[in-house]
């Protein structure tokens, strides 16, 4: 088995068999930590005797700990290669694993999903990383959609494996699921050949990295992809946060059956990313993305009246949800590489601030749908609705502007 892996890695990466397979597994990461629990957050609610809001609170701390993180992984991976990092953060995130499956309380709780996601994200924004220094841009986007198909699976897989954890066991029991992935990914990680050469590595020192964000900062069509990309994530992860109460305590769906109404959306994802990645290279990433983000718009839209008018009931609901996070597979991956395409020689950074925006973003959604719950779907709606109609004015303003003294 060694041998095999390492005539794996001796291979180009663009070459390797095992290479957009384990980086999905890599990515795949962050929503098994995500979705796996989120079945049972009703009865972390009900078992640590707190409201929904103080639930979601360990939603939201995991968000904040995995766009915070990414600064650190970024660094590191443009440092030290990738990895080394990758490795490390899949220890830090077993630890944390170990931790929520033994805490006693929803503070303790929170605190342990914040070193999770502190480990977790290493390899997502690393994985972005590694597909830019094999790739240029719109091969880039086209890779990128490919390694979300082979990690598709993940987001359906894990409510439902949670799920049935709570049938036979506690929601304890599904911290120690996402543990035993953490072990997957390092294997997947053994097949991986290192894809950031050594004269291409960067410095650690404070005021190099501090140059390197404030370079990304200033510049207007980074702004443009990594903000209008978080507004998407920000409609992501409300309704990542919104749905399990909406879905379980507003309309009465069993636990157990919450992860089929969650995995039809990514089946969407799934069909919209197939279908980027092939047309892509015919049309460009910029001009899919724009049209990728007034679709989204319109349906944020639709969602916000199907809400507030109780058209359809659930089955509204999930119609327009379907909708909204089928359409992320034409933004998520046009605009991640948009925003690398321009700064090859600190690729993991530009990942790394993309994805501290996103998630940071989604911390935020996340807490602003607790916030404003008011046992209807509303809050949830206008949270998803007013991301991404911000997105869509975000593209137009900072993207379409920029393009011409760009070209």
């Amino acid at each position: 088995m060694l041998a095999r892996l390492a005539a794996a890695r001796s291979l180009s990466p663009a070459q390797s068999p095992f290479f957009i397979a384990a980086l999905g597994i890599l990515m795949a990461i962050g929503p098994m930590a995500t979705d796996m629990y989120l079945p049972g957050m009703p009865a972390i609610g009900t078992e640590l005797r707190v409201t929904q809001s103080q639930v979601q609170w360990t939603l939201s701390a995991y968000f904040l700990g995995f766009g915070v993180g990414q600064l650190l992984w970024g660094a590191l991976g443009d440092r030290f290669g990738r990895r080394v990092p990758v490795a490390t953060g899949i220890l830090l995130f077993a630890v944390g694993c170990i931790g929520c499956s033994m805490t006693g309380d929803i503070l303790h709780l929170a605190l342990w999903r914040f070193v999770q996601a502190l480990g977790a994200c290493a390899g997502p924004v690393l994985v972005r990383a590694m597909i830019r220094d094999v790739y240029e841009r719109d091969r880039a986007a086209s890779a990128l959609s490919m390694m979300m198909l082979v990690m598709g699976a993940a987001p359906i897989i894990a409510p439902l494996i949670g799920g049935q954890i709570l049938v036979w066991a506690n929601w304890r029991w599904i911290f120690w699921a996402q543990a035993a992935f953490g072990v997957i990914a390092l294997l997947a990680l053994l097949t991986l050949p290192e894809t950031l050469s050594r004269h291409n590595r960067t410095s650690l020192r404070p005021m190099a990295l501090i140059d390197s964000y404030r370079t990304l900062l200033t510049n207007r069509a980074y702004l443009g992809y990594g903000l209008g990309s978080a507004c998407i994530y920000a409609g992501m992860f409300a309704f990542i946060s919104g749905s399990p109460f909406v879905y379980i305590e507003l309309f009465g769906v069993r636990p157990e059956n919450y992860g089929y109404l969650f995995g039809i959306n990514i089946v969407g994802m799934i069909i919209l990313n197939t279908i980027n990645s092939r047309i892509v290279m015919r049309f460009g990433s910029d001009r899919i993305l724009r049209a990728g983000t007034a679709l989204s718009a319109a349906s944020g839209a639709l969602l916000i009246l199907v809400a507030l008018e109780g058209w359809g009931g659930l089955w509204g609901l999930v119609g327009c949800l379907f909708l909204f996070m089928a359409l992320t597979g034409l933004t998520n991956a046009n605009a991640m590489a948009g925003a690398m395409q321009s700064f090859p020689q600190m690729a993991g950074s530009a990942s790394a601030l993309a994805g501290m925006l996103q998630f940071t973003s989604g911390a935020v959604s996340g807490w602003a749908v607790g916030l404003l719950a008011d046992g209807t779907a509303v809050p949830m709606a206008l949270v998803i609705g007013g991301a991404a109609m911000s997105s869509l004015a975000l593209n137009l303003w900072l993207v379409r502007r920029d393009r011409p003294a760009a070209a």
